[in-house]
């Protein structure tokens, strides 16, 4: 059985053992093997705060293994929608945990958005990062997430296009109020995610706005690759979790 940690949160915002609460995780960590993806549809703002609550009391008083290193939810700034983004040392870690006899201990932090309602998610997916776009200098504290989806025919696919977008744009995130760009490719090959940090919403829309139409360099590269197809973005904020420090 892997060693657990009770969590508790303390007055000041800080969980014990080790771990910070609400905060946006760290996404190049070097103990990180694993990563867990997955998006709800929550119905409104009243069902989206539901589940980010329910989340957050799942924690407190929740023996966490060894391996866990990060789970943290956020907001969309449609009003509805959730992102779960979860970081594990490795998918053993992750797999011995689920298949835990302690099935309490699982359930709690499994089942939370459940427990709020039917909130539309297919279970999360698992990926690897892959490769990061960064800030040249000191990185400005993260505002906004935006996750950035594609449908891709296999690895082979996923990698041509993350590949191809740092040879066309660089290794360098641009454009004013971006912070990094983080692709992940999903373990099965059907998948890129690209979770994009932001100063602030509006920051993001700037740039989409100026550079990012249908007809830049950017959107004529994806639209060419086969085996590629995009899914679109969301906005997201409010980060509810645990991060283990």
């Amino acid at each position: 059985m892997t060693a657990s940690h009770d969590v508790r949160k303390d007055p000041a915002g800080v969980a014990g053992d080790g771990f910070l609460v609400d905060v946006f995780p760290r996404v190049r960590r070097p103990d990180a093997g694993t990563v867990l993806i997955d998006e709800w549809d929550a119905g409104g703002r009243e069902g989206q705060r539901a589940v980010l609550e329910g989340a957050a009391r799942a924690w407190e008083g929740t023996p966490l293994p060894a391996g866990f290193l990060s789970r943290v939810l956020f907001a969309g700034t449609d009003g509805r929608s959730v992102l779960d983004y979860a970081q594990w040392t490795s998918e053993a870690a992750h797999r011995e945990f689920v298949r835990s006899e302690d099935t309490g201990r699982s359930g709690r932090i499994a089942a939370a958005p459940d427990a709020v309602g039917g909130v539309g998610g297919e279970g999360p997916a698992r990926y690897r990062l892959y490769r990061s776009m960064l800030p040249e200098g000191e990185p400005a504290a993260p505002g906004c997430v935006v996750r950035v989806a594609f449908r891709t025919t296999g690895h082979d696919a996923a990698r041509e296009l993350v590949d191809g977008l740092f040879g066309l744009v660089g290794e360098r995130q641009q454009g004013a109020g971006a912070i990094a760009s983080h692709f992940h490719l999903g373990e099965d090959g059907t998948r890129v995610v690209n979770y994009s940090e932001w100063t602030t919403p509006e920051a993001h829309q700037r740039v989409v706005d100026a550079q990012l139409g249908g007809g830049g360099d950017v959107m004529r590269f994806i639209h060419g690759l086969p085996g590629v197809e995009p899914l679109g973005f969301r906005r997201y904020t409010s980060p509810r979790g645990l991060v283990r420090a």
